[in-house]
């Protein structure tokens, strides 16, 4: 039924875009020149961030695929290539973020590599023509072509070495590109570009102590005839000799107990550094024997290091999704925390941050408006081992409450029944550290692995159900502890139901959570809450529930759920009968919680298609055919903070709430629209107050106090105001707005600049002289009216006649006074008294 309706939907504006995520681990990362700036490859971006302040700063935005390979131009440091494979290489500014040009290979690449003594070649690492299978791999020289148009088709090609490893690590340039090693498997090669020979060195299986001796990685020496490989068994050996087939020579050093993921030595040749899944970095003082410096506890097992041209600063990059900064004297000095695969996704009622289980014993709360790691929420308490094998404890399961005071996590280790061990944890928010604190754990909530879980959706009363392989599931409350004799509740069983001995697997509440759905297998059971009575029970066509939700609003009397048979089923709960069914292969079913609105993400021909529509109605709202390649098991609605009101009727279900989405990669996709584009442009247009000023943070954290300032302002403060120099404000705008890079040396800008700010001397004599006018004729107006008043004073001693009766004299003060008051004008208070009756 969906699939005929496809075509009746009316195509909108709407469209899939990537938000954030990504891995950041795929290739090292890169280090700038002067240490500022850490570039990764996340997706089919190249990211910039602050080695500061750790804050993404902008992204490189061309390639339509993965990139799989960045590298610096040895031309300009400024500059930087990134491969893809969708079969290009670009060059950026990666300061501006500006595309300067695009290569086209035509070929699917795997890794990028630059030398210093090759200009304008560039070296790619492709599958073989032979090879349909891209198992067997090869390095290739790219002459770039010097053209003046934006895209180039690059032409000359050439193979410099065949059959090389799949993974790039194994493959580094010596001695600034007099040669190239790689490895494969049990074989070193080394190619000299002047002698276009190539020299192979062999090593056995494993040796006497059963040690295994394939190659994972290699770095060489940037100044020695030197290169140093790291093997299966954890040694790295340094071989040296290695100009002629029958004389070379290695030696070992062995810590790591595990394969040696990494090698890189820092650009003066003084240390090596190397990393494996210990998650320890490893600095080898080179030419001492076994001298070695650690620095321990960095996350994730370590998969690449790299180091920048001055050797301030170390980069790590980590199974868990992060880059470590780390300074030369071997201290942290920044983490840039990706996205976290995990199978558990939510969000978090109070700060709408995506929640997931990614990192072991850890819940990570993620921004999606930012697209940046929050922080994490230790679950397990106890510090993670990477090591293979070993067995510990992990957060399976993690659930909310409505308003988000409670959480609730599921934490096990053992894959085998007879030795599973897991706890159920609730967790309560503390609103004085704003973060949750454990409130109740319980050590046997069931006999057997807990498969699902969830709240209840009422905000009056809480409370969790959990379903396990036990074939139970219990109901948890809040109960208050006589015996502790505190205000604080902790969680008991209150509940235990079951059917017919058939394991349960999906629970579910209504929307005033007077309902409980509990799924045994291919039969639904609908429990009363209250009372705990089983009400009744929903069969269905063939096939195991796969997934459980009740309707919202208006459709609140629907049941929705999906089978292994790939049906899509709606029940009627007023008349307990089926209301419609559809052959859909529903990988993920996700209800919108502020709407009518399901979502129903679909799995067919090697592509995932996406149909929202109402219980009510079974015909979709909206389809949205190929959103992404592959599978999508994890997928929430985030209530907006705004609602959108200007849409089109194919668009109106994204009003109230937005749709994300994750992929295996780890992309974190959503769909937008049009209108809210425009919204956020014409925001961001009403920031810019004045084209003069820079929009920079300061400018938009003091704007509104400069708006509010202005209408305090009256029209009498504007002869107050300081004069407009033009030259000034033209030399700031220029300086402010020009990139850093192409500005002359400070030296010059700066007698440019404060000149510019200085008025002219002219302005300044003329305003001197004007000034002294003004006092010299106050001066004169003083003498004069000096001079009439001692005349009217003798005028009236004469007509007096005696001396004795003159006035006293006025001091110098109550003279100005006395003549303020002459010079006012009160013809206005005889208009005043006329008007009078």
């Amino acid at each position: 039924m969906f699939r005929e309706a496809e075509n009746m939907v009316e195509k909108s504006d709407i469209r899939v875009v990537r938000c954030g995520g990504s891995k950041m681990n795929l290739r090292p990362p890169i280090i700038s020149n002067d240490s500022r700036f850490v570039l990764c490859a996340s997706g089919d971006l190249v990211k910039v961030y602050s080695t500061r302040t750790e804050e993404w700063l902008n992204s490189l935005q061309g390639h339509t695929n993965q990139v799989t390979g960045i590298a610096f131009n040895p031309a300009n440091h400024l500059q930087v290539y990134s491969c893809s494979a969708d079969g290009t290489v670009k060059l950026w500014d990666f300061i501006d973020g500006i595309l300067i040009k695009t290569f086209i290979i035509g070929y699917p690449l795997f890794s990028l590599y630059v030398s210093d003594k090759h200009e304008g070649v560039i070296f790619l690492h492709l599958p073989m023509a032979t090879d349909s299978m891209n198992e067997s791999f090869q390095l290739v020289s790219a002459h770039l072509p010097k053209s003046a148009e934006q895209e180039v088709e690059v032409k000359e090609l050439s193979v410099v070495c065949s059959y090389i490893s799949p993974n790039p690590s194994c493959t580094a340039f010596g001695q600034g590109g007099e040669y190239v090693a790689f490895a494969v498997h049990l074989q070193l090669n080394v190619y000299f570009f002047r002698k276009q020979k190539t020299y192979s060195f062999f090593l056995q299986a494993t040796d006497k102590k059963g040690a295994k001796n394939a190659f994972t990685c290699l770095a060489c020496h940037p100044t020695d005839d030197c290169i140093a490989t790291g093997h299966e068994d954890g040694k790295i050996r340094f071989w040296r000799n290695f100009h002629q087939k029958k004389e070379y020579t290695y030696s070992t050093l062995h810590w790591h107990h595990n394969a040696v993921n990494t090698l890189c030595f820092t650009p003066e040749g003084t240390n090596l550094l190397s990393g494996g899944i210990e998650s320890v970095l490893v600095q080898w003082q080179y030419g001492a024997n076994n001298k070695k410096e650690f620095l321990p506890r960095l996350g994730g097992s370590i998969l690449h290091v790299s180091a920048s041209s001055d050797g301030q600063l170390f980069c790590t990059s980590h199974s868990d999704n992060k880059i470590t900064v780390i300074e030369s004297s071997f201290k942290v000095s920044g983490v840039i925390q990706g996205l976290v695969k995990g199978d558990a996704v939510m969000i978090d009622p109070r700060s709408k941050a995506l929640v997931l289980n990614g990192k072991p014993g850890h819940l990570q709360f993620y921004s999606l408006l930012r697209d940046k790691h929050l922080y994490n929420l230790a679950i397990v308490e106890q510090e993670y081992i990477y090591e293979a094998g070993l067995d510990q404890f992990e957060v399976v399961k993690a659930a909310f409450d409505v308003k988000g005071s409670w959480l609730a996590t599921v934490e096990e280790r053992g894959q085998k029944s007879s030795e599973l061990e897991f706890f159920l944890k609730l967790w309560a928010f503390d609103e004085t550290t704003q973060s949750f604190v454990l409130n109740t754990t319980i050590t046997a909530a069931h006999m057997d692995r807990i498969i699902s879980m969830c709240f209840s959706s009422s905000e009056e009363t809480t409370m969790l159900v959990t379903t396990a392989e036990d074939g139970q599931f219990k109901a948890w409350c809040q109960d208050a502890d006589e015996d502790t004799q505190q205000d604080q509740n902790f969680w008991s069983c209150d509940f235990v139901g079951s059917y017919h001995n058939l394991k349960p697997k999906n629970c579910s509440f209504s929307a005033d959570s007077s309902l409980l759905a509990v799924s045994f297998q291919e039969v639904i059971t609908i429990w009363s809450p209250d009372t705990w009575e089983l009400l009744t029970t929903l069969c269905q066509p063939p096939g195991e529930i796969r997934d459980l939700c009740f309707g919202r609003l208006s459709c609140s009397k629907y049941l929705l759920g999906t089978t292994t048979n790939n049906l899509l089923c709606c029940w009627n709960l007023l008349t307990c009968a089926l209301e419609w069914s559809t052959s859909l292969e529903v990988s993920k079913l996700q209800p919108d919680p502020l709407s009518e609105n399901v979502a129903a993400f679909s799995y067919q021909s090697k592509h995932t298609d996406l149909f929202v529509f109402k219980p009510s109605e079974p015909r979709p709202l909206f389809t949205q055919k190929k959103v992404c390649s592959e599978k999508v098991h994890r997928a929430i609605f985030v209530p907006r903070e705004e609602p959108l009101n200007k849409c089109d009727e194919s668009s109106q279900w994204l009003n109230r709430s937005q749709l994300y989405f994750l992929t295996q990669n780890t992309d974190l996709l959503t769909f937008s629209i049009a209108t809210e584009e425009d919204r956020m442009l014409s925001s961001s247009k009403r920031l810019v107050i004045d084209d003069s000023v820079a929009v920079t943070p300061f400018y938009l954290l003091l704007g509104k106090h400069r708006q509010q300032q202005q209408k305090l302002d009256t029209p009498s403060h504007a002869a107050a105001e300081k004069p407009k120099h033009t030259q000034g404000s033209v030399t700031i705008k220029e300086l402010l707005h020009t990139p850093a890079h192409v500005l002359p040396a400070a030296s010059v800008l700066c007698s440019m600049f404060v000149g510019s700010l200085l008025i002219s001397n002219t302005g300044v004599r003329e305003e001197r002289e004007s000034s002294e006018q003004e006092m010299d004729s106050e001066k004169e107006e003083d003498d004069s009216e000096g001079e009439m008043e001692t005349r009217d004073s003798q005028q009236e001693l004469r007509a007096q006649g005696s001396v004795d009766e003159v006035t006293p004299k006025l001091s110098k003060a109550q003279e100005r006074e006395l003549k303020k008051v002459r010079k006012t004008d009160f013809s206005w208070m005889a208009g005043l008294i006329d008007s009078k009756p």
